[in-house]
């Protein structure tokens, strides 16, 4: 087989890169290891950037999530013992953000490729990337019994933080950063009206998250142990752990059901340099991964997608490698601005066991100053709705 682009994981990333190449007269393969099913089974993000919605527009993908997105203009912080602030987009940047799920996006994606008679190989195992720092890579994989051959011009790594692209670069060539946080996230999911705004909860019982997915599909985390147990977190006692961090008035307007879903997720920052090795690119959570609380995960793995497109359309059209050979500094600036303000929000908004005094009055006098300065809220609504392309 051959195809101009392979691309390993049949994520956001990778359907989107497909998509959008597709679009420009692209060629492209996805190689994905796991069945069709599992992927739309994934709970993930589902708070989109102001760039992120206009590319979906841009690229067709947009009917159903204008549909059924919730438009919204930021996101509120409620602390305890304090007023509410509402980390505005709108009203500092213009622009507005929207509450549309990974799984709807994802969904999307597939209808997509499926009506274009897009490649996707299903169930790929044994997934390994070949001469890579050639003009002519390949890849390999194996499905029903069969070893199989694909030729290409470039491979776009799309398979996620445990995936076979990064781990397919040499380490001396490769640099991580990589920080973990000494908490996880207990989400869940149930079948019940959203709480209106997307509210962070800041409390001495710890951190909780009110998010949404659509009008009666309802999100919700709380801060939990790194080493604690689903099976610890009944719903009875996720609800009323849960209302207890809110504000009275917030925690009056829940409306608790059973979940439909109940996961725990670690927290970590980490960023992979240099994203392309040889004829490999690497885009979203197989280069980078955020804690959850800015909401980056999939928009980064967006703006890669952005990026990498472009490039791989430029190279394609006109043989120009310029685009291509800045792709990893390009989108590298974007990733780190987007791990800071990530780091930032999860530093300000959680419970640290063994914190001293002097750093909890720290934590309480940032947020303090961003309720007093118009500045400080506006550099904040202005990384939250994300940085330009």
């Amino acid at each position: 087989m051959r195809t101009q682009v392979l691309i390993v994981g049949a994520g956001p990333a990778g359907l989107l890169l497909s998509h959008i190449l597709d679009r420009n007269g692209v060629d492209s393969i996805v190689l994905e290891r796991q069945t069709r099913a599992h992927v739309l089974e994934r709970i993930r993000a589902g708070v989109l950037e102001a760039g992120t919605i206009e590319l979906l527009r841009e690229v067709g993908l947009s009917e159903r999530m204008d549909r059924e997105g919730h438009l919204h203009d930021g996101s509120w912080i409620a602390w305890e013992n304090r007023p509410r602030f509402l980390i505005d987009t709108r009203k500092y940047t213009g622009k507005p953000m929207m509450a549309y799920g990974q799984t709807a996006i994802t969904e999307d994606l597939f209808a997509a490729r499926d009506k274009a008679g897009g490649v996707i190989v299903d169930e790929a195992a044994n997934v390994q990337l070949h001469e890579l720092t050639s003009a002519r890579p390949f890849v390999t994989y194996e499905k029903d019994g069969e070893r199989v051959r694909i030729d290409c011009d470039t491979i776009a790594g799309c398979d996620g933080y445990r995936g076979v692209s990064r781990a397919s670069i040499p380490a001396a060539v490769l640099k991580t950063y990589e920080k973990g946080y000494p908490f996880g996230w207990l989400g869940i999911m149930s079948e019940t009206p959203p709480y209106p705004d997307i509210c962070y909860c800041y409390h001495s019982r710890g951190f909780a998250l009110a998010s949404q997915r659509s009008p009666m599909l309802s999100r919700y985390y709380v801060q939990c142990d790194l080493d604690d147990k689903i099976e610890n977190w009944p719903d009875d006692r996720f609800w009323e752990e849960f209302l207890a961090r809110c504000p009275k008035e917030m925690a009056e307007r829940i409306v608790t059901g059973p979940s439909i879903e109940k996961s725990i997720a670690p927290l970590r920052s980490f960023v992979a340099e240099p994203m392309r090795f040889g004829r490999l690119f690497l885009a979203g959570d197989a280069a980078h991964i955020v804690p959850p609380t800015g909401a980056k995960g999939l928009n980064l793995a967006v703006s890669d997608v952005y990026y990498l497109s472009r490039a791989l359309t430029e190279f394609y059209r006109s043989g120009k490698t310029d685009l291509l050979d800045a792709y990893s500094d390009t989108a590298l600036r974007r990733v780190w601005s987007a791990a800071r303000m990530s780091w930032w929000l999860t530093m300000l908004l959680h419970r640290f066991t063994g914190e001293t005094p002097f750093e909890e009055q720290m934590r309480i006098n940032q947020f303090d100053y961003l309720l007093a300065s118009e500045r400080a809220a506006a550099t904040l609504a202005e990384q939250y709705v994300g940085l330009p392309y």
